[in-house]
């Protein structure tokens, strides 16, 4: 049976950092108390187990063997990562792996620091962010609903002293069905916006989920004469991502109606009412790039694209860009626009094929496949 080198142990129980003590196998032998602490297992529970036991189901085809491999061959790993505790909650940590002989066998170490209130306070940047916005939003909304409200008033007092047969009464009456439609819409958008819920990530097909979110435009492009041309550029078979799907279609329906919206006003020719859909991979993204021969965007109204309210069209609620820039940037991908006046738009949605590091999804090399996939 391999003995715990017992040198290495009685001050560990001191130290505020997880410490596991594994032989080459990655049988536990020894734990201090502060790993009780953090994974809420006891000593006796701990020992005797394999690592395995504290890493989630999805980590143990590759994280796992990889930082072993690491361990045993190069200089360790150190990162953060999410390990389960022993009720199946998940804990964030900063791992730092490495190995040692002793009496001739070897043995590896694990070292567990808590960073779960480093990447809470991280999220609450973020939503101190997304809040910081918010004032500007309120005030906007003050004066967006004021102006459909004063309408409102103004035209149905008129509409009182009118007669309800004559041609005025009825452009009243039109004027102020628009206006109301136009204030329910701005509260509907921003609602939307703000309540915007955290993305729950799923595989999804790239291919699948364009598709799908074409198909929920079509009657709107086909009463217009808008029509899609849809290009899979450089896809090769099926290509995945992780994404929430439901948030992802409403983005790019977003970006969608922008571009119906552009193209589908006048009188045009038929090759300039076709929308191109582009799509594009690569090793770590996937693209989707939505083209259009439209009225297009000038220089300077570009930097405010994305700003809560604007619109180079009064009619317009001006959130549907808010909304795109915060569901790509919470999937962790990024925007960009290229326009010109009279010339088009064209937006692209860059999306991480997947959010798990390289680490956690594929061999670090050969060898540690070969040696260590039945951790």
């Amino acid at each position: 049976m391999t003995e715990i080198p017992k040198s290495r142990h009685p001050l560990l129980d001191f130290v505020q950092v997880a410490f596991i003590l594994t032989d080459i196998h990655s049988k536990i032998l020894y734990t201090n108390r502060y790993a009780e602490h953090l994974f809420g297992y006891s000593r006796e529970e701990l020992e005797g187990q394999r690592i395995r036991t504290l890493f989630f189901e999805e980590d143990l085809k590759y994280f796992l063997p990889n930082i072993v491999y690491l361990a045993i061959y190069k200089a360790g790993f150190e990162g953060d990562g999410l390990l389960r505790q022993k009720d199946g909650k998940g804990i964030f940590v900063y791992l730092s792996t490495s190995s040692f002989k002793e009496g001739g066998e070897a043995f590896l170490t694990f070292s567990f620091q808590e960073i779960q209130r480093l990447k809470r306070l991280e999220r609450e940047k973020l939503e101190l962010k997304h809040r910081a916005s918010l004032g500007m939003m309120v005030e906007e909304i003050a004066h967006q609903v004021r102006n459909p409200i004063a309408s409102i008033g103004g035209y149905a007092q008129r509409l009182m002293k009118a007669s309800v047969s004559s041609p005025k009464t009825e452009a009243y009456l039109n004027r102020i069905l628009r206006e109301t439609k136009r204030l329910a819409e701005i509260i509907r958008r921003m609602e939307e916006l703000v309540k915007i819920p955290r993305p729950v990530f799923q595989r999804e097909k790239f291919l699948e989920v364009v598709e799908r979110t074409l198909q929920g435009v079509s009657q709107e492009e086909k009463a217009k004469g808008v029509s899609f041309n849809l290009e899979e550029g450089s896809l090769e078979g099926e290509e995945y991502f992780y994404i929430d799907r439901s948030l992802v279609i409403r983005a790019l329906s977003h970006i969608l109606d922008n571009s119906i919206e552009s193209v589908g006003q006048g009188k045009r020719k038929e090759d300039r009412k076709r929308i191109r859909v582009f799509l594009a991979c690569n090793q770590e993204n996937v693209e989707i790039s939505v083209s259009d021969r439209g009225e297009g965007i000038s220089k300077k109204s570009l930097d405010r694209i994305f700003e809560p309210f604007f619109s180079t069209k009064p009619e317009r609620v001006g959130l549907g860009l808010t909304f795109v820039k915060r569901v790509v940037e919470d999937h962790g991908g990024k925007i960009r626009i290229e326009s010109r006046l009279r010339s088009g738009t064209t937006i692209t949605l860059t999306f991480p094929k997947d959010r798990r590091r390289l680490i956690r999804r594929e061999w670090v090399s050969s060898e540690a496949e070969n040696q260590y996939s039945s951790l």
